[in-house]
């Protein structure tokens, strides 16, 4: 529940270098032995960045598990194989080998760019395993099918704000692919942490359900503990932008250690979730040495997921709606792989 309020005092002035540093190549190297294990793939050739850039969601050429073979002759061609043909008019193969020789020393990898990840998209593959990508191609689907892609791709939004501007900056920006060791993730243990001005301010939940653990005043406790102690000893003085900035971590089963998931701007740009900027800003004028914890506390919390899924807006590509008939997401989710699976033995 972004804040609608814009005052600059809430904020920091970020300079393009500053946002730099919020790019995964920029921080991971000085914290990767308190992250997830992730490959950097860079640079990236222009053919796939155009191919992010364009209209629909199409597969590149061979980028499955099994390169599809065609079974028609050379005068069997027709206008629609023609369409087929212009649909998947790209291929990477280089980008491929890349990521199936990543995928093969992880198992399996979730991807994600410069700073956005495609986790408004994880209903392309198995609802079982979200974001488990075993090859190119379902790489390829998430980043294409992604609402937040765009926003790594143009300068102008990644440096929106900026004092001075990127342009004035003179600095290089250049697209990354990042494939991260995928793991099945218990969302409970996952919490966004607010630092200004190097002060550890708040931690909210990140995943928007009710869980009765988290409700635990031994649990609060702990999970406060644990976080705070993670970031003195492996954060605080560490981070070289600043003392103004968002993290998220996720907390081992027994909620005694943690895992760097990510680095965001202390900007609107970046979901307070059950925080306002507002809140945060009265907490770092108390400047209390505690960090103050926030949780779903009920079933009812106007926060807590209940019907509606994350993300729904962005859960059926346009392209995709004449394959919808109707049908149930599960129905449908099976009805568009195998279109997919189809276009590519055509």
């Amino acid at each position: 529940m972004p804040t609608a309020i814009t005052s600059p005092s809430l904020f920091p002035q970020y300079s393009a270098n500053d946002i730099l540093c919020f790019q995964f190549s920029s921080w991971f190297p000085n914290f990767s032995h308190q992250g997830i294990r992730s490959t950097i793939i860079h640079p990236l050739s222009k053919d796939f960045v155009d191919y992010l850039n364009d209209d629909g969601v199409m597969v590149p050429e061979g980028s499955e598990d099994v390169p599809a073979e065609s079974t028609l002759s050379d005068d069997e061609g027709s206008e629609e194989d023609q369409d087929d043909d212009e649909a998947r008019r790209y291929a990477f193969p280089e980008l491929d080998a890349q990521i199936r020789q990543v995928i093969k020393e992880y198992g399996a990898v979730f991807p994600k760019l410069n700073f956005s990840s495609p986790k408004d998209a994880s209903w392309v593959l198995l609802a079982s395993t979200p974001l488990k990508c075993t090859c190119p191609a379902d790489v390829y689907l998430l980043l294409k099918s992604s609402d937040f892609t765009s926003h790594d791709l143009n300068k102008e939004t990644v440096f929106e704000g900026c004092e001075p501007s990127f342009e004035e900056s003179n600095i290089s920006y250049e697209l990354e692919l990042v494939l991260r060791k995928w793991y099945p993730v218990d969302r409970s243990r996952e919490f966004r942490c607010f630092v200004r001005q190097d002060v550890l301010l708040g931690i909210s939940q990140r995943d928007t359900n009710y869980y009765d653990f988290l409700n635990e005043s031994q649990s609060c406790e702990t999970i406060k503990t644990a976080i705070k102690q993670f970031w003195q000893t492996h954060i605080h003085g560490k981070w070289v932008s600043g003392g103004d900035y968002i993290f998220d971590i996720l907390l081992t089963r027994d909620l005694s250690r943690g895992h760097i998931i990510d680095f965001n701007p202390y900007a609107l740009r970046t979901d307070p979730l059950l925080f306002t900027y507002e809140l945060l800003a009265g907490l770092s004028q108390g400047r209390s040495s505690a960090p103050q914890l926030k949780v779903i506390d009920s079933r009812a919390h106007p926060a807590a997921i209940r019907n509606a899924p994350a993300y729904q807006h962005n859960m059926m590509p346009f392209e995709a709606l004449s394959l919808s008939s109707g049908r149930d997401l599960e129905q449908f989710n099976e009805s568009f792989h195998g279109e997919i699976e189809k276009s590519l033995e055509d």
